[in-house]
């Protein structure tokens, strides 16, 4: 099965990118990229270590990621500012980095690959993981909102001065330097 990209990845962490996937989130626009089984294959395949088909991922573990990304938010958020995350997000969370992980395999080749029985449950527990390992480590001190107008995403600002406006450079900030530039010629 080909792998192409559909989901935005670069947040700095998985469970970071895997927010990601309610795009636009808090406007009115907001846009659900886990629509369906195949979509959460789809994600899988794309950012997750080992493949998936649309028959991994039954409709009720669809629902399940949704939560799943949604209490991941919860936490981060309640993290970063200081509050107590709400006692459902945590368990939640806690449940799915109980599950098996995707294990490694060496191939006579030399090359590595990632064996799961359930790849997409494995994978939602690796997201699992690292969202339990960023809100206890001190880089949660390093998330941040993008400073897009309508984007949404939380990402990891590992900039040495820890200033990075932007999700990506060449989406959000692309654009906001884009309006910039048309501000000030239409103003001169």
């Amino acid at each position: 099965m080909p792998t192409t990209t559909r989901f935005r990845q670069g947040a700095g962490r998985l469970c970071l990118d895997f927010t990601r996937t309610l795009r636009l989130r808090g406007t009115a626009g907001a846009v659900e990229e886990l629509t369906d089984a195949a979509a959460l294959a789809a994600w899988v395949r794309q950012c997750g270590p080992c493949p998936a088909g649309p028959s991994d991922a039954p409709p009720g573990l669809v629902d399940a990621a949704r939560d799943l990304r949604e209490a991941v938010h919860r936490l981060i958020g309640a993290v970063r500012s200081g509050r107590t995350a709400d006692a459902g997000a945590r368990v939640l969370v806690n449940e799915a980095a109980a599950h098996a992980v995707p294990v490694p395999v060496l191939a006579a080749s030399g090359r590595l690959t990632w064996r799961a029985g359930d790849p997409v449950r494995a994978t939602l527990a690796l997201v699992a993981r690292d969202a339990l390992d960023l809100v206890a480590s001190p880089a949660v001190d390093r998330v941040r909102d993008c400073a897009g107008a309508v984007c949404g995403a939380l990402f990891l600002d590992t900039s040495r001065p820890g200033t990075r406006r932007w999700c990506s450079m060449g989406t959000c900030g692309n654009r906001a330097k884009k309006e910039a530039l048309r501000r000030r010629t239409a103003v001169g």
